[in-house]
């Protein structure tokens, strides 16, 4: 197996592939151009939206050339794929300005978009100004509907209902696909295990409108070239999927209560970033190590060795991918907070955690427990508290000891601020807050 392969494989990535041999091969002759693509449904990624873009860091690394793909254009419709309902369509000045930031984001994890090891690019470029009935003639007239019914996203989808526009994004994937090979010469697209059936009906529509005849799993030339880029483009296309990864406990990874883990800091903090990642399973420490830093995989083996302490392995997970995010300088500070949180020293330490800014009127009049742990953002709802609260899961710090509240009726005064006057605050085991009253 080629080495790039045999790195994914080894750190957890590898879930199917059109043709592995024939893919090593290809590798083993030279750079592969090769895309992943996302869609600004929304104006950041979420840790879930992650797995190809680290992939596609090694791939880079190994000296292929990456094409992180911005659905500008596929976002107008949305990708049934994984989604047990349809998305809300969002209006064009929205997913520009979402594309945008994505791209920025997609920037700083990436690197330099170079043109030479990395591309970014909009498909909202070739798709925003098609033409209906000619892209029907042209594009639609090879697919059939049946084989498309047969996919299992499309499956899912019929049995709670699915939309006529929804229908089209496998074309307008495949589409892009075509677009790329020709543009750039990409023979490779990489995605979650999700996308398997748009990446084989693109592969499918390349080798029908371009090499008519030839087999998908062949490397033959079609003896024609790139437009853009300088590979040689007419062989045979490949799709490689990744697991979509879940923890030990079988939740959808990069998911909470509160809900998905953002990539910006104004949707999930850095501390909050780095608290999900200190808190996983100990069965998951090992498998994110691998797929989610970029540690030698014999570190990662030896981070988790027997008669190791997990909780250092932890530690050391939630600083790389902190680090990795958000910057060396966010990740030293969420460290700082999460020590401080859980060992409850260093007063200055302290002001790395999560802070909310709190009515000092209401204070002096005496706070209720239940509106407090509500207004802190600690629990969603009242009653929410009030449940944290009747099962000892909510605390605050004074003198240095943490006192929980049994009692929904309770109420907190000034004379518990600290120093500083603030309040830290504890919901359950994990989750603090730090309130300063003005």
């Amino acid at each position: 197996m080629n080495p790039a392969l045999e790195n994914l494989e080894k750190r957890g990535f590898i879930s199917q592939c059109t043709d592995m041999d024939g893919l090593s091969r290809l590798m083993d002759a030279g750079p592969v151009t090769f895309y992943v693509g996302c869609d600004p449904t929304g104006k950041s990624l979420h840790i879930g939206h992650m797995v190809p873009f680290f992939a596609f860091r090694h791939l880079r690394a190994a000296g292929h050339r990456g094409i992180a793909l911005v659905g500008g254009g596929t976002a107008r419709i949305g990708d049934p794929s994984g989604k047990s309902e349809m998305r809300k369509m969002l209006n064009y000045d929205e997913l520009d300005a979402n594309a945008e930031a994505i791209k920025a984001q997609l920037g700083r994890f990436l690197g330099d978009f170079d043109d030479r090891t990395a591309i970014c690019t909009n498909n909202k470029d070739w798709l925003a100004n098609l033409n209906y009935i000619d892209f029907l003639r042209e594009i639609g007239s090879h697919f059939s509907v049946n084989r498309m019914l047969s996919f299992e996203a499309y499956k899912k989808r019929m049995e709670s209902g699915l939309s006529f526009i929804e229908f089209n994004y496998q074309l307008l994937q495949s589409y892009d696909f075509l677009q790329l090979y020709r543009r750039y010469g990409c023979l490779l697209q990489i995605g979650g295990d999700d996308q398997w059936g748009n990446i084989v009906a693109g592969m499918e529509l390349i080798r029908r409108m371009e090499g008519e005849g030839r087999s998908a799993g062949s490397a033959e030339l079609c003896g024609k070239s790139g437009a853009e880029g300088g590979t040689a483009i007419g062989k045979a296309c490949f799709g490689l999927t990744f697991p979509l990864v879940t923890t030990s406990n079988g939740n959808k990874m990069g998911k909470t209560e509160k809900g998905a883990i953002f990539l910006d800091p104004n949707l999930t903090s850095p501390y909050e970033f780095f608290q999900y990642w200190r808190n996983v399973s100990d069965a998951d420490i090992k498998r994110f190590l691998l797929m989610f830093t970029f540690l030698p995989v014999t570190e990662c083996e030896a981070l988790c060795a027997e008669g190791k302490n997990p909780n250092e392995a932890k530690e050391r997970l939630a600083w790389e991918l902190c680090a990795l995010i958000h910057g060396k300088g966010e990740a030293d500070k969420a460290l700082a907070g999460a020590k401080a949180a859980f060992g409850l020293s260093d007063a200055g330490q302290r002001d790395s955690i999560p802070s909310k800014k709190l009515s000092r009127v209401k204070l002096e009049a005496k706070y209720n427990i239940v509106d407090l742990f509500s207004d802190a953002a600690l629990c969603p709802t009242k009653s929410e508290a009030r449940r944290l609260i009747q099962q000892g899961g909510a605390a605050f710090l004074k003198d240095g000891e943490l006192l929980t509240i049994k009692d929904i009726a309770a109420f907190i005064g000034v004379e518990n601020l600290d120093e500083q006057g603030a309040l830290l605050l504890r919901a359950g085991k994990k989750r603090f807050c730090r309130v300063v009253f003005e």
